[in-house]
């Protein structure tokens, strides 16, 4: 791996995940009550929201195809290509937190066998999410 210095104008952060969704109201929904998240920018096919310096972007299946044409856009029930992970201080009460927000966990919480501590959920689009510690 190369530091900044080495390779002058390399990005060292991602400012954006778009993420396909089949259902936005749905997912946008899902963001903005269980992440407490105010959308930043909305059209009939987007919802954009802030996870510090990083927009998740959700965007609607049927206009991805513009995005990322000539590839294509896979069926939510293919299985699940990415993980997005946030820190917290306590998994333990953050799963009771999501499950008032009327979240169902798909694990944990549990130790991994690499040290912290884990908990996955899912969200309306598919996408999975964990909280560690």
């Amino acid at each position: 791996m190369t530091d900044e210095t080495s390779n002058p104008g390399w990005p060292t952060s991602i400012s954006a995940i778009t993420l396909f969704v089949e259902d936005l109201d749905a997912t946008k929904r899902f963001y903005r009550e269980v992440f407490g998240l105010p959308v930043h920018f909305e059209n009939d096919n987007s919802a954009v929201f802030g996870f510090g310096n990083t927009i998740i972007n959700l965007l609607k299946t049927t206009a991805a195809h513009e995005l990322i044409d000539p590839a294509t856009v896979a069926a939510p029930t293919v299985g699940s290509r990415l993980q997005l992970t946030l820190p917290v201080d306590d998994v333990d009460a953050m799963c009771k937190e999501l499950a008032a927000r009327g979240v169902t966990l798909l694990n944990g919480p549990m130790d991994r066998p690499w040290g912290i501590r884990t908990a996955s959920f899912q969200d309306p689009g598919g996408h999975i999410w964990e909280v560690a510690k």
